[in-house]
Parts: structure tokens; C-alpha cells; sequence
């Protein structure tokens, strides 16, 4: 009986090939023929799952925002099934900077990827609902829980572009050496303070991203 071939399974291995390429040689490193020889593939089997170049990256991407949604719900499920607005942001925003080796790992491709989306649209195209749909997300915990919407002085999508845009910031600056763990979980608590007010439950800075305690 012939063997059965997991297909999702081997774009997978082809994406995280890629990726190591990526984080070990940089973008411009990344080929067909490159991310064959990382995966110990045939390129004709890399060219067999993705057509071009384009279509690896849109892979990469997609796998590295699959394992960050599973690092937030590992991280959020601890909450409850009703956590408040802003321990839910934080919880969520510290998951996505990135403090630790495998974070860090996931950032600087992401942080490639997206530079290369910058000039090809057609990639970028790929990435816009995902943004939407994160923008909306914030934007209705923002809405719920912060008294300045409360009483008209906050319009809550803004507020969340703001606070995606200090997020990604930040994670730029932790991804150069520039600010240590600490001082970028201490900014994204600055910024949630200012939306939500002081917040009334303790967090780690020590690089974790989670609540003290736990």
C-alpha cells in the first residue's frame, strides 16, 4: 500500500527550513535551492509545494502566526474565560514581544519577512486581514474596558493603532539590543496605564511577559 504523504506536514518543513535559512544567513540567502538543501529535500519537491519565492515567505509568515496564537492561548488560558480588558492585552502584547530565544527567533523573521512584504503589494496583500482582524480585536478590548472611551475621550481604534504601533516598536528595539526585556515590558505597561489606568494586578519584567505568581 503506498505510502501516505502528510502535505501540510512537509510545507511545514519546508517553511521552518526557511526560516532557519532566513534567521542564520539572512533574507537574501533565502532560495528554493538554499531551503532545499536546510530541509534535506529535493528543490523539485520544494518547487512541488511553493510556485515561487513569494509563496514560501507567505508560508513562513503564516507558520510564525500560528505559533504565536499558540503561545497566547497557552498564556491566556491561565485568565479565565472573562479576564479584563487590559490584563488581557498585556498578557497577549508581552507574548508577541520578544523576550526569549524563541521569540526572538520567530521576531527577526518576522521582522524580515515584513520588510520584504514593503515592496512586493501582492505578498503584503496576503498579511491585511490578518492586521484587521488584530486591530478590530484590540480595538473592542480597548472600547470595554477603558473609562477615557467610557467617557468619549479615547476613540478605541486609534488607541489601538497606537498601542500595535508601540508593541512592534518595541520588539524592533529588543531585536537590536537596544532595551533589555525589562525596560520594553515596563514601556508596554506605560502605555496600557495611560488607556486603562494603573493596572491592579502584578506582572513580572523580569523578560516572561507573565503575571507575578505564576
Amino acid at each position: 500500500m503506498p505510502k501516505r504523504v502528510d502535505h501540510r506536514e512537509r510545507r511545514a518543513l519546508i517553511a521552518d527550513a526557511l526560516m532557519r535559512v532566513a534567521a542564520e544567513q539572512g533574507l537574501e540567502a533565502v532560495s528554493l535551492r538554499h531551503v532545499a538543501a536546510a530541509a534535506e529535500v529535493s528543490p523539485g519537491m520544494v518547487q512541488h509545494y511553493f510556485r515561487t519565492r513569494d509563496e514560501m515567505m507567505v508560508f513562513a509568515l503564516a507558520v510564525v502566526r500560528e505559533r504565536n496564537e499558540a503561545r497566547i492561548r497557552r498564556a491566556v488560558e491561565p485568565l479565565g474565560a472573562t479576564p479584563a480588558p487590559r490584563t488581557l492585552l498585556r498578557t497577549m502584547l508581552a507574548e508577541l514581544l520578544p523576550l526569549d530565544e524563541e521569540r526572538r527567533a520567530d521576531g527577526r523573521v518576522a521582522l524580515a519577512f515584513l520588510a520584504y512584504t514593503a515592496v512586493r503589494p501582492a505578498v503584503a496583500a496576503a498579511l491585511h486581514d490578518e492586521t484587521a482582524a488584530l486591530l478590530a480585536f484590540v480595538s473592542g478590548q480597548i472600547a470595554a474596558g477603558s473609562p477615557l472611551v467610557a467617557d468619549g475621550r479615547l476613540d478605541p481604534e486609534r488607541a489601538a493603532v497606537g498601542l500595535l504601533a508601540v508593541m512592534e516598536g518595541l520588539g524592533i528595539y529588543v531585536l537590536g539590543g537596544h532595551y533589555p526585556p525589562e525596560t520594553a515590558l515596563a514601556a508596554l505597561d506605560a502605555q496600557l496605564d495611560l488607556l486603562f489606568g494603573p493596572s491592579p494586578e502584578p506582572f513580572d519584567r523580569d523578560g516572561s511577559g507573565r503575571r507575578a505568581g505564576r
